[in-house]
């Protein structure tokens, strides 16, 4: 299970969305995030289905490793989708003694659990097709201009930065510990809710003291190479915006004001 989780995880590949700007791949998400809260149509959401779709052709990420990292939100998904289906008030169509299904619950959980998928889908795209260091930087410069409001910019984007790269090796290492705990007897996969919880206690207090060694080894390795923050650092490779940024920042942007536009007039 720990293998399909594909957020900060890095997919190496020659096509228009790896050679983009960063800054333009985080403006086109968040766009595509604010979009996708104005679908409430099946019309829409076949929009931003399409719409993704062609973004991840685009981007030459096989679609097995994007479905790879939505599987572990699978059970998220049909609990959100559940509460909706019998929780939503409307038309009725099914009862059984106080539980109940009508048909605005069913469309709610339908698009609720279409939108729980594609803003996965979207944000570890945006992991997938942008180094690590090309994240930081780009964020960095979107969140310059706050500087004069006191806001450190540079350390707000190494703490995602570094958090984002620690993801996929927290999560190996959980894995590991997994497998040596299974190996002397561990039971994960056995009992039920309550004992796997409890099971689940002997994993959380070796994970957190290997993180915070990682932690303490990082802080060491970034002092004793000199860095003291982002006063006075220059950069090995300068952002600037091409051509191909304006088409993909206009392509989201035409996007983003027809959602709302339909939204509005519906």
């Amino acid at each position: 299970m720990m293998k399909n989780f594909t957020i900060g995880q890095y997919y190496p590949a020659k096509s228009p969305i790896h050679g983009l700007d960063p800054r333009t791949k985080i403006i086109g998400v968040f766009l595509f995030i604010i979009a996708l809260f104005f679908a409430d149509d099946y019309y829409s959401y076949i929009i931003a289905l399409v719409f993704s779709l062609f973004l991840i052709l685009v981007s030459r990420v096989p679609i097995k490793t994007l479905l790879r990292g939505i599987r572990p939100i699978i059970i998220f998904v049909v609990l959100t989708a559940m509460i909706h289906v019998f929780l939503t008030p409307g038309t009725e169509l099914w009862r059984w003694k106080f539980l109940k299904v009508t048909e605005e619950g069913l469309n709610q959980a339908l698009f609720m659990a279409c939108r729980l998928i594609l803003l996965v889908g979207v944000s570890s795209l945006l992991t997938l097709t942008t180094t690590p260091i090309s994240l930081t930087d780009g964020m960095e410069k979107l969140l310059g201009p706050f500087k004069k409001i006191g806001l450190p910019a540079h350390e707000l984007a190494m703490m995602m930065s570094i958090a984002l790269r620690f993801i996929p090796t927290l999560l190996e290492e959980t894995d590991k510990i997994m497998k040596a705990q299974v190996s002397r007897g561990a039971q994960f996969a056995s009992g039920n809710l309550v004992q796997r919880s409890k099971a689940l206690i002997p994993l959380m207090v070796p994970l957190f003291i290997s993180a915070f060694k990682r932690a303490e080894e990082l802080a060491l390795a970034m002092e004793a190479r000199g860095y003291h923050g982002g006063e006075g650092r220059t950069k090995m490779r300068v952002l600037r915006m091409k051509h191909t940024d304006g088409i993909a920042l206009s392509l989201m942007l035409i996007y983003f004001l027809y959602m709302i536009f339909y939204w509005w007039r519906g």
